[in-house]
């Protein structure tokens, strides 16, 4: 490839307008999970050792699938704490990737230009769903966000999409 037709890049690249990672909320840590796990084990055991004693020892093989069942339930919200959304806004792109718990990723792009940002709200809850239309198409965007949440990041989104349908001014030379 000779220099005259070699590919160039571009001078300036486009500025980010908008940047955000949504991650579900998990209130309880890994410190936390143990403390539980083992505050419901140890009630389980004594429980457990009180029915033995009692004569009714087959109740033991409850409780301990009680435990197991509650463990097996933690478990399976911790794993899906590990899905996410990244959504980006330029001022020629809205980019909306999501990646499952289980790492299968979904990508999107769409001409901010053309989107619109839709709001099902309800009087009592708030903001219960957030999705972004475009060309006749709803995707849904920061679903596992609570409705304080949801608004905030719809009022941060709308105000970038705003600003992209506008155009960026630049200055300088």
């Amino acid at each position: 490839m000779s220099e005259s037709n070699a590919p160039t890049a571009p001078a300036t690249p486009e500025p980010m307008l908008f940047s955000a990672l949504l991650t579900p909320h998990r209130s309880l840590s890994s410190v936390g999970f143990f403390v539980v796990m083992g505050l419901i084990a140890g009630i389980s055991f004594v429980g457990g050792l009180i029915f033995f004693i009692a004569g009714a020892w087959p109740v033991i093989g409850f409780l301990g699938l009680d435990v197991a069942l509650i463990y097996w339930a933690f478990r399976a919200n911790y794993l899906a704490a590990a899905a996410y959304e990244e959504v980006t806004v330029t001022p020629s792109e809205l980019r909306v990737k999501k990646v499952s718990a289980r790492g299968k990723i979904a990508e999107w792009s769409l001409n901010p230009v053309w989107v619109r940002l839709e709001r099902e709200t309800h009087e009592e809850y708030g903001l219960l769903r957030l999705s972004l239309v475009s060309r006749g198409r709803n995707l849904v965007v920061g679903s596992f966000l609570g409705p304080a949440e949801k608004e905030s990041f719809a009022k941060a989104l709308s105000a970038a999409i705003g600003e992209a349908k506008r155009g960026v001014t630049r200055s300088g030379p």
